[in-house]
């Protein structure tokens, strides 16, 4: 395998006159890639070796969110946007108990962090963390390789680790784990369940609701958006059993996004089988997208280099409005685009499609017609990002409402226990994405073998 070695984007002595602190900016470091592709840089963060998928986000906003989402475990994540650490961190902006990307890989890293929230350094925490990062090369010409050759296997190597040869740093990222197969939810998820209350976020008065969540890596302001809208909700372990679950005889039932590759996720498709066989209210986002889209029987692949950005049009085929939605997954639902079909598990009806991407129509939601759930590939609790699928929320909240009164328990608008014609017609909208006659769509972030 050909090893061939990028420049810095400027000259090492710049670089150091550029970023922070004093010690990383005189230690050289190396991100290297599966391929044998060299970017040399220097130490940001915390000093050693960090291994993982290399994968790039195109937030320009929201860094702290990011390396906190535990949607980002093993993977060295590229930023970007050139400058980062500007504003600092604190304790506020956190999405989880810590920091969860493998590796961290920036352009132009802040010498100090200038903003009134700002309570330290992102250079300190990567160190207190233990984060090993990458500061000073070409992030440009890095996420223009993984999006032509997309995303794979790296290493990033500092201090005493960066000594070794450049064949020594390449067999070590060879030797790494691959994205494909891997089982990561139960490893980011909590011990013990919690409950995040209405009241504790601005809800007067009594719940409406009470839901069970998964958590397969929940960022921290999914619960609040819930109860944010007098929601309660009951945060579980990966790990929760159906039992888990009847014990809090929830109004509905969510799970959350999360790392890994959803072909591992067969005890969460059982157990989501069971509660769309108990006909309780469902809503997924992200990797409870494709876990849903397991559970109705339909396949899962991953993408060339996925979709990790706060920019990221996504349609609703049902109205025909596009939402700029927060993304981060690269693994997605293989279900057919042209209309409603029935599920390959067939005892739950009806399916379709309800959202896609414009960048390259990859299935972004799922909507079933005879029972109780739908789901999104995206994070409408925006944190960070935009607002547009907010509504969503809402959407759930409706659903619960039919379901406890007896007016409808389906997206369709039917009871969902009422004979149905065959699927013959389109929902509103579901041609304005542009598919063709098959149905199917071209583009180039779904060239990796499906599973």
């Amino acid at each position: 395998m050909p090893i061939v070695e990028s420049n810095t984007v400027t000259d090492p002595n710049e670089v150091n006159t550029a970023t922070a602190p004093q010690a990383a900016r005189s230690t050289p470091a190396a991100l290297v890639l599966e391929d044998g592709r060299i970017f040399r840089g220097s130490s940001y963060g915390a000093q050693g070796t960090a291994l993982g998928e290399a994968v790039f986000a195109t937030g320009m906003t929201g860094y702290q969110e990011t390396i906190t989402d535990p949607s980002y475990a093993r993977q060295l994540v590229v930023q970007t946007a050139p400058h980062i650490g500007n504003t600092g961190v604190n304790s506020e902006d956190a999405e989880s108990r810590r920091i969860w990307v493998a590796g961290y890989v920036v352009r132009d890293a802040a010498r100090r962090p200038s903003n009134w929230r700002s309570e330290r350094s992102l250079d300190s925490e990567l160190v207190e963390q233990g984060i090993v990062g990458i500061q000073g090369v070409d992030t440009r010409a890095i996420t223009r390789h993984l999006r032509e050759h997309k995303t794979m296997r790296a290493g990033i190597f500092s201090g005493e680790a960066a000594q070794a040869t450049e064949k020594e740093l390449l067999d070590v990222v060879l030797a790494s784990e691959p994205m494909e197969g891997a089982r990561l939810a139960e490893e980011v998820s909590i011990d013990k369940a919690y409950v995040v209350e209405p009241k504790d976020h601005g809800w007067e008065g009594d719940a409406r609701f009470s839901i069970a969540a998964i958590d397969l890596g929940i960022k921290a302001m999914t619960p609040v958006r819930f109860a944010e809208r007098g929601v309660r909700v009951h945060v579980l372990p990966a790990t929760a059993t159906i039992e888990d679950v009847k014990a809090l005889n929830p109004d509905g039932f969510f799970m959350s996004n999360g790392p890994g590759d959803p072909a591992t996720a067969d005890t969460q498709v059982k157990l989501l089988r069971t509660v769309l066989d108990e006909k309780l209210p469902y809503f997924g986002i992200c990797f409870g997208n494709q876990i849903l889209g397991r559970a109705l029987g339909f396949g899962t692949y991953k993408l060339k280099y996925g979709h990790r950005g706060i920019n990221q049009p996504v349609m609703d085929r049902r109205t025909g409005k596009v939402e700029i939605t927060s993304q981060n997954h690269g693994f997605a639902v293989d279900a057919p685009l042209d209309g409603p079909t029935t599920a390959p598990e067939e005892r739950f009806g009806r399916v379709e499609v309800s959202h896609i991407s414009l960048n390259d129509d990859v299935v972004e939601g799922l909507a079933c017609l005879d029972i109780p759930a739908f789901s999104v590939q995206y994070h409408p609790e925006a944190a960070a990002g935009p607002h547009d699928a907010a509504y969503l929320f809402d959407r759930f909240i409706d659903l619960m409402e039919g379901a406890r009164d007896g007016r409808t328990a389906s997206l369709s608008g039917e009871p969902v226990d009422a004979a149905h014609p065959a699927a013959g017609t389109k929902a509103d909208g579901s041609n304005a994405a542009g598919t063709n006659a098959d149905g199917q769509h071209e583009n180039d972030n779904k060239t990796e073998d499906k599973k």
